[in-house]
């Protein structure tokens, strides 16, 4: 097991700063993905204009992304987005069922729940797309960071690999979500 050794007197794992720093990280890194994905479905009005409510919360999945490389590394991290994407896809087929599932009838809230949470399907299908294809370029421009530019300066490569990966995000999923 990565991160921690067997201690024969109790046959349980050893905890490390390290793994429970990757446990948050990656726990934090879904969690947003996810969040982001179902406040997608809200175009809400900020400062007079248009939102995709998701757009709030996502930009902190790069970060989160980045510390996810410096835990787990690169290989590891690749894994995590493709895992969170095969999450939010069952997700929103989760929720899409339940949207179309009879509702009670004494409930009276199933045709709102339907409107809000029964997934508009390019939305989602343009969230996710945008999500991997963003996400392993910033894990790409992180890595080269880190073996071809220094080490040093874990700020840089955050700005940088962010800076890519939020414009591709941002192109990716606006096109494919609302073009037509």
């Amino acid at each position: 097991m990565s991160g921690g050794t067997i201690s024969p007197a109790s046959a349980r794992p050893t905890d490390s700063a390290g793994s429970r720093l990757a446990v948050i990280v990656v726990s934090a890194y879904i969690s947003a993905q996810m969040l982001a994905d179902i406040a997608s479905v809200k175009i809400g009005v900020v400062a007079g204009l248009a939102v995709d409510m998701g757009t709030f919360i996502y930009p902190v999945t790069f970060t989160l992304r980045d510390m996810a490389h410096k835990a787990l590394g690169r290989s590891k991290t690749r894994l995590l987005i493709l895992l969170a994407a095969a999450i939010n896809v069952v997700m929103a087929l989760y929720l899409y069922i339940c949207a179309k599932t009879p509702g009670d009838p004494d409930w009276g809230l199933n045709d709102e729940f339907a409107q809000v949470l029964g997934p508009m399907p390019r939305i989602v299908f343009a969230s996710i797309l945008a999500e991997v294809v963003s996400q392993m370029a910033n894990t790409e421009v992180f890595q080269w960071f880190v073996t071809r530019v220094t080490r040093r300066h874990q700020w840089a490569r955050t700005l940088l690999s962010n800076g890519v990966a939020i414009p591709i995000d941002t192109l990716i999923f606006s096109v494919v979500a609302f073009a037509g």
